[in-house]
């Protein structure tokens, strides 16, 4: 897996290409809080799309954060990836 050794801001203009490497390390980051404040919402959103995009590995690290993480929490991340979806 390719790390990426860039900034927040910069990731993040990268991540709006839906490379899966770049939308993993993303979720990285933010399950982490590498870079920033640890945030599982955004995290969880990430890792949806890495795995929507075709990263297998994204899936065991989603399922992983599923389990600290509440339903309304989820629902809000699944939420946040489709609305990326459809904007990106």
């Amino acid at each position: 897996m390719a790390r990426f050794e860039t900034g927040g801001a910069q990731l993040m203009q990268m991540g709006a290409s839906g490379n899966p490497a770049i939308l993993l390390e993303l979720g990285l980051m933010y399950a982490t809080g590498r870079g920033g404040e640890l945030d599982l919402v955004t995290a969880h959103k990430w890792f949806n799309l890495a795995v929507y995009r075709g990263c297998e590995a994204a899936r065991a690290h989603r399922e992983n954060l599923a389990t600290e993480m509440s339903k309304s929490q989820i629902a809000r991340a699944q939420r946040a990836a489709r609305e990326w979806i459809t904007n990106h």
